[in-house]
């Protein structure tokens, strides 16, 4: 290899690694969305499984799980700035409260669940519905996508991973999950066995407030020390993101089982009434 291709080839891998430690992160990235997707396929009602198979055709619930994520590359004003702000909540205690006035994924998700529930809605309107619905409560699963609004949901704080710079907020995304050095459906499998009945009684809860109270509770248990993570913060932090992909699956099979149980009802049932 001459001497000038050594020195491309090295500045192409400076640039990419750099590339990746910027890049913006997404909750969970797509292993960890995926992972909470094919768990709920495993826990869904028949009635539900085929109202979702009418919508989706043989799109996986899986595939839809990561679509809002991926059209985050599309520059169409709606994807750049409106839908923007869908994917996470911001609150400076553990309660949710008031919505900022661009919405954020607690209203995204009541909006998309309007729709889905709407027997008018076009089946365009309706499959983008219900891939918001799967990736939204995946992304409320996911502990900094409850951010106290002083750092970005930890995209500010920049820490050292896996022997490369990068943020909190990545580490979460993806770093964690893909630590495991597993494809999604083996990760899935592992904790689906795992997930026992009485997991699955004790976390079936379709209530968003919930699940957002959970992750700002964890959002400050997760701030590192020492922006050096190693190998002991990684062994403290994986049953913690283990346990919210498994959460997550149950909790988006009861969110889905509740909207489809009744789609021309407004309410929901006595346990989760309260949606946010």
């Amino acid at each position: 290899m001459s001497r000038r291709l050594r020195i491309v080839l090295a500045a192409a891998a400076a640039v990419a690694s750099f590339a990746v430690a910027e890049a913006p992160a997404l909750a969970w990235g797509r292993t960890g969305h995926r992972v909470i997707a094919a768990i709920a396929d495993q826990n869904l009602s028949g009635l539900a499984r085929a109202h979702i198979r009418a919508i989706l055709g043989t799109e996986s619930l899986d595939e839809a799980a990561t679509w809002p994520d991926e059209m985050r590359s599309d520059p169409d004003p709606f994807w750049q700035k409106t839908a923007s702000p869908w994917h996470y909540v911001t609150l400076a205690g553990h309660e949710y409260d008031i919505a900022p006035p661009e919405g954020d994924a607690i209203t995204a998700l009541r909006h998309f669940t309007a729709v889905l529930r709407d027997p008018s809605a076009s089946l365009k309107d309706r499959q983008m519905a219900l891939r918001f619905v799967v990736h939204l409560v995946g992304d409320l699963h996911q502990p900094l996508h409850a951010g106290s609004g002083t750092d970005k949901g930890g995209n500010d704080v920049k820490v050292t991973f896996d022997g490369r710079q990068t943020n909190l907020h990545s580490v979460w995304d993806s770093g964690l999950v893909d630590e495991e050095q597993l494809s999604f459906s083996e990760y899935a499998a592992r904790l689906d066995r795992r997930t026992t009945p009485a997991d699955v009684v004790a976390w079936w809860d379709a209530n968003p407030v919930d699940w957002v109270r959970e992750s700002a509770t964890i959002r400050d248990t997760i701030y590192p020390k020492d922006p050096k993570l190693g190998w002991d913060y990684s062994y403290r932090m994986q049953p913690i993101v283990r346990r919210r992909l498994q959460q997550g699956g149950v909790r988006l099979a009861a969110y889905l089982d509740w909207v489809f149980a009744a789609p021309d009802a407004v309410g929901a049932p006595a346990r989760t009434r309260r949606h946010g």
